[in-house]
């Protein structure tokens, strides 16, 4: 007989005896090695968007404080400097931003485990995790382990392992997407036939464990309001919400406004990401998205009407930075900060 699961207890953030060393960057060797924890910083909590009605008030989404909308970056904005996890993270809290969006993938990484690359494995232990976001004062917002939609096979085990993996940091926000670039046999029908067995599968993963899918536009199917208010449909879940992305729209050639009030209300997650001039005119209407963006505030992205709106739906989670470059996470920051300020969100 089928038992019910229990709810996880936090999992501990006390300090391990770990090397005293305080120089200022992580030595390669040391990319996952957890640092000193700061005292009285609880190393990880999710901030969904408090627009969503929680499912029970056991799993509301956790951390988001009721003074409004914060500020977190994806780790990519390290990923073109060849920079680790544990680099990513240290220097996120260093820039003054609270909050970080760590990727993870199935599987071991040779350039993950050499300090060279900042996606890291899910099979490592996710105390290491806790530690590195205690010593530089962040929580995580939600857990890029971006699976997809449209495979049956591992789609829907890498969508469980990082759920699971999320479960144990204590997040409760996945990201999911689907290929860019869907196998040439499958039709329109079968695409949407395949995401709903997949969605009701993972459903049933986030309802056990508490943890909200946040499907992402990234694709062919995700970055069109039609086709992503339609899969938002495809299974009947209160865990099934959308991590909104302005600028993969945008690029799809779709009204980025428009898909912000097509989804308000099931806005778990936001990647504050914008668009230079000059790739919105060289791949505008031609790709579904991109990596990273410029720094917030460079580009097309009207920051002060999507801030705006989000407030009006009472949004209160977090806005993660995607960029490329540590110099544009600075300048996200600051940027962020003052439209923040000046809409009083």
């Amino acid at each position: 007989m089928k038992t019910k699961r229990k709810q996880s207890t936090p999992i501990s953030t006390k300090s391990r005896p770990l090397d005293k060393s305080s120089s200022g960057e992580v030595p390669r060797q040391d990319s996952i090695e957890t640092s000193p924890p700061a005292a009285g910083v609880t190393g990880t909590s999710s901030a969904a968007g408090q627009a969503v009605a929680a499912p029970s008030s056991e799993t509301a989404p956790s951390g988001a404080n009721e003074s409004g909308m914060k500020i977190g970056v994806n780790l990519e904005y390290v990923r073109h400097a060849d920079k680790s996890l544990a680099y990513g993270i240290k220097t996120a809290g260093q820039m003054g931003y609270k909050w970080v969006e760590p990727c993870f993938l199935m599987g071991r990484c040779l350039l993950a485990n050499a300090g060279y690359c900042h996606v890291t494995s899910l099979d490592t232990d996710p105390k290491q995790i806790q530690d590195l976001c205690a010593a530089a004062g962040v929580k995580i917002s939600g857990l890029s382990s971006h699976s997809d939609l449209l495979n049956p096979e591992w789609g829907v085990l890498y969508a469980r392992r990082g759920i699971r993996y999320a479960r144990a940091l204590g997040v409760n926000v996945v990201q999911i997407t689907e290929d860019m670039y869907p196998p040439k046999w499958m039709t329109e029908q079968d695409a949407y036939d395949m995401m709903k067995l997949n969605l009701r599968a993972i459903a049933e993963t986030c309802a056990e464990n508490g943890v909200y899918l946040g499907v992402e536009q990234h694709g062919p199917y995700t970055a069109k309001i039609k086709s992503l208010t339609r899969i938002l449909e495809l299974v009947d879940s209160p865990w099934i919400r959308v991590n909104y992305d302005c600028r993969n729209p945008f690029l799809s050639g779709e009204d980025p406004y428009a898909m912000l009030e097509a989804v308000i209300s099931k806005i778990v997650h936001v990647h504050a990401k914008d668009i230079s001039t000059k790739q919105a005119a060289a791949e505008r209407g031609k790709v579904t998205g991109t990596a990273v963006g410029c720094a917030c505030g460079d580009g097309e992205i009207d920051w002060r009407r999507i801030v705006k709106r989000l407030k009006q739906a009472g949004f209160k989670g977090v806005l993660s930075v995607e960029c490329g470059t540590e110099d544009e996470a600075k300048r996200s920051l600051a940027y962020l900060t003052n439209v923040l300020q000046a809409e009083n969100a």
